[in-house]
């Protein structure tokens, strides 16, 4: 009999993304789904939605506490075997702007309602009084908004094994003390060992206090965050629960991101003809109002401007950057001064920058399939998945030494060059002098020594970052979840 899973999330590519869970919550299940395994996604109903869910049909209604009268849908995610579960509230889903944040950029101001009704719909499915034809053998939730159904399960003496995932450690749901008596969530979770949180309570508790198992995305991130500097007040929770903490580096989709088969691109390339990587080139110079010149070194950056992600290091460095006879293109939005400053470099260098503020998924193929470097200089990366994507179309990664970046990205030093290891060029300090300082490597290297260029563009374009791996190292965490769910104690103490 397959193993039957629930995954638990907020979004999931391609029903609805803003970052990273997505891509995970989307690619994960249809990977376990592949080994054999049974997983079904539970995910908010938000507008638009359901009209992307084949096979929709309404599985009954749910009753649950302080939230409105909902239903249970089921459906099949597009292109895959896996099953998804909606849940429809309309009053708390069925709203413009994006899954926590309105029109406005700002969080919606009842995000505990709306996240508290989805770890009990999660909770309820774990303990088959949602859908009687099934019921999972074990629940896997994802960040701090389905932090709730590992907390409302541990509760529960008869129940499914829980496995917890931290995305990013940064988001954690934190509420005061009045909205977590307004929820009606039972007393005993109002404790340090399991909710509480310096007088407030967190949602991203009920996971790591409560969850049997906790993983996060890449190996670094999972030591980074048992520290101070990373643990953002948590790192001692973190450090008390170590033996049960595993970090599993996360995959890529190399269905939809395969530059030989990529419909986005303006040339299809492989490794073998890799020749034909200079049409993207000139198509991402185009497309941003940038001479068509060869040889000049094309950097890129895709993700969200904010002060993690190292946008403000981008633009310190960037007259250091121009003065080596780089370009730059950039794709992303977020902080509205960084959003300004993007824009304002690209005035003030009219032919040299070219910038798109928002997110375009077709153009982000391009630009990876068509700059020579790709900027991830961030402060910290729970995992990072652009990095993947860049070494799969021969974008060599510029990227600091933290979390995942460290985990996938092999500094072209010498030995490395000389073993064929290399992949990218690393930085240490999150400072825009050391950005330019690798920066300055990797174009001397782009310009002076291109049969070492080539050879770690190819070296990277051999990586393997599939979800098949991941997805057997998280079937082997699930049975040892499985395996000691009896000797798991409640709040993980």
């Amino acid at each position: 009999m397959s193993l039957k899973v629930l995954f638990v999330a907020s979004e999931a590519h391609p029903l609805v993304k803003t970052g990273g869970l997505a891509d995970v919550a989307g690619a994960l299940p249809r990977a376990l789904a592949r080994l054999g395994a049974d997983v079904r996604l539970l995910l908010p109903a938000y507008r638009g939605v359901t009209a992307r869910v084949p096979d929709l049909r309404e599985v009954g209604p749910l009753e649950l506490a302080a939230a409105p009268p909902a239903r249970l849908l089921r459906g099949r995610m597009p292109r895959s075997r896996a099953r998804v579960y909606l849940l429809d509230i309309p009053e708390l889903y069925d709203r413009p702007g994006g899954p926590y944040t309105g029109p406005d950029g700002g969080d919606w101001p009842d995000n505990a309602w709306r996240f508290a009704a989805l770890g009990r719909a999660a909770a309820a499915l774990a303990l088959g009084k949602a859908d009687p034809r099934w019921r999972p053998d074990l629940v896997h939730a994802h960040d701090w908004q389905a932090g709730l159904a590992p907390a409302l399960l541990s509760l529960e003496r008869e129940r499914p094994a829980t496995v917890f995932t931290v995305h990013n450690l940064a988001y954690q749901g934190v509420f005061p003390w009045e909205t977590f008596r307004d929820l009606a969530l039972p007393w005993e979770l109002w404790s340090m060992e399991r909710l509480e949180y310096y007088g407030q309570f967190a949602f991203i508790k009920g996971g790591l206090a409560c969850a049997d198992w906790l993983t996060t995305v890449s190996p670094t991130y999972a030591r980074e965050i048992q520290t101070p500097e990373h643990g953002f007040g948590l790192d001692g929770l973190l450090r008390h629960r170590a033996e049960r903490l595993v970090g599993i580096l996360n995959g890529i989709d190399h269905e939809e991101w395969s530059p030989g088969r990529d419909p986005h691109l303006a040339a299809r390339f492989t490794r073998r003809t890799l020749g034909r990587r200079a049409r993207n080139k000139a198509a991402v110079q185009a497309r941003f109002g940038l001479p068509a010149h060869a040889g000049a070194p094309l950097l890129g950056h895709i993700g969200r401007l904010v002060e993690q992600k190292g946008a403000d290091l981008i633009l310190g460095a960037l007259d250091g950057l121009l003065a080596h006879g780089a370009q730059l293109v950039v794709l992303g939005s977020g902080a509205p001064h960084l959003e300004q400053a993007v824009r304002e470099a690209a005035a003030r260098y009219p032919g040299r920058v070219g910038v798109h503020v928002g997110y375009d998924e077709p153009l982000a193929h391009l630009i990876e399939g068509g700059v020579d470097m790709f900027l991830m200089p961030s402060r910290f990366e729970p995992c990072g998945l652009n990095q993947m994507y860049s070494l799969r179309y021969g974008a060599v990664p510029v990227v600091r030494r933290t979390g995942g970046l460290a985990d996938t990205v092999v500094d072209a030093d010498e030995a490395a060059l000389a073993t064929g290891r290399a992949t990218g060029f690393v930085f240490e300090a999150p400072e825009p002098a050391a950005l330019l300082e690798a920066c300055r490597r990797a174009i001397a290297c782009y310009r002076d020594r291109p049969a070492d260029w080539r050879r770690i563009v190819l070296a990277g374009m051999a990586q393997d970052f599939s979800w098949r791996a991941s997805a057997r190292r998280y079937l082997e965490l699930y049975r040892r979840a499985l395996d000691g769910r009896s000797r798991a104690a409640p709040g993980g103490v």
